[in-house]
């Protein structure tokens, strides 16, 4: 066990560093999260039962307490012009391709709408912690999220190099 956690040190410990640093953009927080990171990775190496998946866990441990120290610093104010906005990953289909299209719909949408999406979806904010922020009912929080991630989705599905299904499903996407 000892041998893969020196393993794991040496192969991926600036790499994960800078793949933190990427998301946080902050030189100390990195450091604190890489430093988190590695320690789980000592308390929970007993659990991972495949070997040849241990990069692939070493990176998932990574992105969870990357999004557990933004729950918990939750800032008060959100500036939404310098957002950026994550490239999302999938086998199947290159969302990355997509991250420019959804960035200018995300911008035509209303400030309530765009403020909802982003914080939901990019900041991880829960329901009932937007309904908190927005200081409206958590049914109208609800509604509202709804209402932009339909908005959203009709938009993204209008440009002309957007392929879906009937049910909205998206199957192909052109580079322009």
């Amino acid at each position: 066990m000892e041998n893969e956690i020196n393993i794991i040190w040496v192969d991926l410990n600036e790499e994960l560093y800078k793949f933190i640093l990427s998301k946080t953009n902050d030189e100390q927080i990195s450091k604190d999260i890489h430093q988190e990171v590695f320690l789980k990775i000592q308390s929970k190496i007993h659990q991972l039962k495949q070997s040849s998946k241990l990069t692939s866990w070493v990176y998932q441990i990574t992105r969870n307490t990357i999004i557990d120290y933004f729950r918990k610093a939750k800032p008060k104010i959100v500036s939404i012009d310098k957002l950026d906005i994550p490239e999302a990953e999938n086998e199947n289909f290159d969302y990355s391709k997509l991250t420019n299209c959804i960035n200018k719909k995300i911008e035509q949408l209303s400030a309530q709408h765009k403020e909802a999406i982003i914080l939901t979806s990019f900041k991880n904010y829960s329901q009932k912690e937007l309904a908190k922020h927005l200081k409206i009912s958590y049914s109208g929080t609800k509604s509202r999220i709804q209402k932009a991630r339909g908005i959203l989705k009709e938009n993204i599905l209008d440009c002309p190099n957007v392929q879906s299904d009937n049910s909205g499903k998206l199957l192909d996407f052109e580079n322009s």
